[in-house]
């Protein structure tokens, strides 16, 4: 009977049949008594949502400190139900880190047994095995083969153990999080992902969170033991190669989540070589890292071709959402902003994300009020919701209110500890009021995060300039459009940092480098009074008057009352009297030319009076208005 009912309420939970099996499993459980099916029931209320009775239900088995698996499950009840407290009560609060390097020997020892197992049963049926020592090495290679048997149950049950060991250790990381304790939390989600490196949840907070700087995610990877990976025996069977290559794979699967700053040569290795070897070329998460790698490298388009093929594959993948509508911002796409927020507000009412799409449809359309609004429910719905802070702190930058800006930005940095991009707009933020004390250090802390971001080195180089430290300003700017370039990024991306460089070339007295980045920032699109302007304030600098007066004439044609405009023009005018356009002999033959033209035009004015003269008995309808007479 009992197998009987263990087989239908295993059907019933495969068929995701919940009180089919919980009415099974009650029944069996009163019948056996046993842990292993109390344990069941309490896994079955679990995936029915009923976390007070699985609770009940392994805490009248006397389960919760006799069985790892029983305490992780009621500790994730726990945590379902948002009592942290009873649930790190239950946990405790240290980490069991000296079982980091235990998966890792323990794989090891498992294989090592199987490859074992199978040297041994090939001698023994090999040839050369005859009479009586043929008898004895099957005897002894049976009772080998039982006590590996016997070791490798024990090893998988270990290794069970730690895998439990490791999910714990990833709930004690929920209730420190949930607690803002984010320096503890990141711990316990890194020690999770070294005792068992499949521990995909804890890795997955530590960078969707950016609770690492892009230099400690890669030490961090470098440092996990990828051989670990659990295999069945048919794989481990197979020898060697197969684990080795399960490792590799993990490990190019966990590269393809971390910083796109550092080390991008091994990122697009890692995507080239699971797009290519494992056919994953139009996966939704290979997807999102080549679009994240993209837009770094301020290639929006691309970037947005590739989250919209994603979001046309699957239109509820959230992951995905928070860089397409950065990106559909950034290209002022309102319309497909609108329907966007639209379709999320009818069928995913209840995702912050949705809400930070509405708020960024107002944002783009210069409603701040509405903006502010929405972004406020998004991060009241998730307070750990990064982008959501982000675009609330944007709201009041975008109305200059900057003592709010930044207590809302200050709150997305404590909730983003690991990005620099929090750090940046405190930074700028300062700028803008001249606090040039606190943005520095706010900027110096955000390139200490990652310093191969153009827009951030950028912000250096304006704090340098409103510092009066020109070279240091000139070679922040260089530097940005050097990383620029070297992430290939679009020439008209780098057109403020160029206009940048060239203000400080002219400050710093290197007019005809000034002229040339001024000429290359106008060609690039930059066409604004105030860029006419200050390359016409270099050429007069440089006593170039003429070219100075066309330059500026370009820059009142687009805005006629620019004040600063007209002033110059009229000492570029001034400076021009008296002096010829043309220098030396060009201008005599010029002018030479020009007498010569004036004489002729003279002697054909007197033919045409003489011959006016000679018919004066015609009348003056006989003349045509231009004062030849009819033929």
């Amino acid at each position: 009977m009992e197998a009987y009912l263990r087989s239908w309420m295993t059907d019933a939970l495969a068929q995701h049949q919940y009180d089919s099996a919980i009415y099974v499993g009650d029944k069996l459980l009163a019948i056996t008594n046993s842990d292993e099916d109390a344990f069941t029931l309490a896994r079955a209320h679990f995936d029915a949502g009923h976390y007070s009775r699985a609770l009940a239900c392994l805490s009248r088995a006397d389960l919760l400190y006799r069985s790892a698996a029983a305490k992780y499950l009621a500790a994730h009840c726990q945590v379902k139900q948002n009592r942290h407290e009873d649930a790190l009560a239950l946990l405790g609060d240290k980490n069991p880190t000296h079982l980091a390097a235990a998966t890792g020997s323990a794989r090891r020892k498992l294989q090592h047994l199987h490859t074992n197992g199978a040297q041994t049963a090939t001698h023994s049926g090999g040839p050369g095995g005859k009479g009586k020592s043929a008898s004895r090495g099957a005897s002894g290679n049976g009772a080998g083969r039982a006590r590996a048997d016997r070791s490798e149950e024990r090893d998988l049950d270990r290794r069970a153990e730690l895998q439990y060991e490791a999910g714990m250790c990833y709930l004690r990381g929920q209730c420190y999080a949930r607690q803002n304790a984010f320096d503890r939390a990141k711990e316990c989600y890194k020690d999770a992902v070294r005792i068992n490196v499949q521990c995909f949840e804890a890795f997955d907070q530590l960078m969707k969170n950016s609770l690492m700087s892009p230099g400690e995610e890669w030490d961090f990877v470098d440092s996990l033991d990828f051989e670990s990976v659990r295999l069945d025996s048919s794989a481990v069977d197979g020898g060697r190669q197969s684990a080795h290559e399960a490792a590799d794979f993990t490990r190019n699967l966990y590269l393809t989540r971390l910083s796109k700053y550092a080390r991008p040569d091994e990122f697009r290795t890692a995507i080239e070589t699971l797009s290519t070897h494992y056919r994953l070329a139009n996966n939704p998460d290979i997807l999102l890292s080549k679009a994240n790698l993209l837009a770094t490298t301020a290639q929006h388009e691309p970037a947005l071709a590739l989250t919209t093929a994603i979001l046309d594959q699957d239109p509820s993948n959230f992951a995905c959402l928070p860089l397409h509508l950065a990106l559909l911002y950034e290209l002022n796409h309102p319309t497909a902003l609108f329907a966007l927020a639209h379709n999320l507000a009818d069928s995913h009412p209840a995702e912050p994300a949705t809400w930070l799409a509405v708020g960024t449809y107002y944002l783009l359309t210069a409603r701040i009020p509405e903006a502010r609004s929405y972004f406020s429910k998004a991060s009241l719905m998730d307070p750990h919701f990064g982008p959501a802070w982000i675009g609330f702190a944007h709201t009041f930058a975008a109305e200059g209110e900057s003592d709010q800006a930044i207590a809302a930005y200050s709150t997305a940095a404590r909730l983003f500890q690991g990005t620099h991009l929090p750090q940046l707009f405190l930074g700028m933020q300062e700028l803008a009021l001249d606090n040039l004390a606190i943005a520095r250090e706010y900027l110096t802390t955000a390139y200490q995060l990652c310093d191969r971001d153009p827009l951030l080195i950028n912000e250096i180089g304006v704090c340098c300039y409103k510092e009066t430290d020109y070279d240091s300003a000139i070679r922040h700017f260089a530097l940005a459009l050097s990383i620029a370039a070297d992430n290939d990024a679009p020439a008209s991306q780098t057109v403020d940092t160029r206009l940048n460089l060239a203000h400080a070339l002219r400050r710093a007295e290197r007019l005809p480098e000034a002229l040339e980045q001024y000429d290359e920032a106008i060609r690039l699109g930059a066409r604004t009074c105030s860029v006419f302007t200050s390359k016409g304030l270099v050429l007069l600098e440089l006593e170039q008057p003429f070219e100075a007066t066309v330059t500026l004439h370009e820059g009142l044609a687009i805005s006629p009352q620019d004040p600063l405009a007209s002033e110059l023009l009229a000492k570029a005018l001034a400076l021009m009297e008296g002096v010829g356009v043309l220098a030396g002999a060009e201008e005599a033959a010029v002018d030479e030319e020009l007498r010569g033209k004036l004489r002729g035009i003279r002697k054909r004015g007197v033919g045409r009076r003489r011959r006016g003269r000679g018919s004066e008995d015609v009348g003056g309808d006989g003349m045509e208005l231009d004062g030849a007479s009819r033929s």
